[in-house]
């Protein structure tokens, strides 16, 4: 298909960092988009309980995979991404899809200090002074972008990664990774406003954003098939 095509991308927001911008070279042909229903609300007697009642918003996700390739970024690409994808293949784009599963707060001297403090006392087999570890943090807030009608933050739940083409040193020039990302949850939205305020209402705005459009979209629908199945009503 030719001229412009919009492509998906996702968007990491960390506080007090720059976003993580990760552009699809392609987009996927195909993408599995996936429900279930909320967990049944909890009630006192079953003799007064209502069996349609639940617990909150139904569970949502999105699985698919993307495809990488340097040679193509090389011809098409910018000056600085051709001599990036020259100089390290698709590498940094593989990092950027890497550093969505991990937490923020530990992205760097906290993580590193940490993991480096663990490693050296493991080796050394002593415990002495007080114990390091990895500070608790959460995970940073991801918008998963497809197009004007879907703007959802979401978290990455599974990322695998294959390697099919390399260059000379080693790096890699062609891969497909699968991921699997569920979208945040309300309960969750209230959770990341309350790590942090400002990411947790750019989360909620766009949750709201894309469920709005979904309802007026159902709404069109819904008039469009009235006349269909105004007679197939039971009055």
């Amino acid at each position: 298909m030719s001229g412009f095509v919009m492509k998906g991308a996702l968007v990491e927001y960390a506080s007090g960092s720059l976003p993580n911008v990760i552009v699809f070279q392609y987009n996927p042909e195909t993408m599995t988009h996936t429900w279930n229903q909320p967990e049944p609300a909890e009630t006192a007697g079953i003799e007064t309980s209502n069996p349609l009642a639940v617990k909150g918003m139904p569970g949502e996700g999105f699985s698919f995979t993307i495809a990488m390739d340097a040679n193509d970024e090389i011809a098409d690409g910018s000056g600085p991404a051709a001599a990036l994808a020259g100089a390290s293949g698709i590498y940094s784009r593989l990092a950027a899809l890497e550093m969505l599963l991990y937490p923020t707060g530990t992205r760097q001297s906290g993580l590193i200090g940490a993991v480096s403090a663990a490693i050296s006392s493991a080796l050394s087999g002593t415990s002495s002074g007080p114990t390091r570890t990895v500070p608790q943090s959460v995970m940073p807030v991801t918008l998963f972008i497809w197009g004007p009608g879907r703007i959802v933050p979401v978290r990455v739940t599974g990322l695998t990664i294959t390697e099919q083409l390399y260059d000379t040193m080693l790096n890699p020039t062609h891969a497909e990774a699968q991921l699997s990302l569920d979208v945040l949850t309300p309960a969750e939205l209230v959770a990341a406003s309350a790590d942090d305020d400002m990411l947790g209402h750019l989360a909620t705005i766009a949750y709201t954003y894309t469920l709005t459009l979904r309802q007026a979209l159902a709404a069109a629908n819904l008039a469009n098939a009235t006349e269909s199945v105004i007679g197939m009503i039971p009055i």
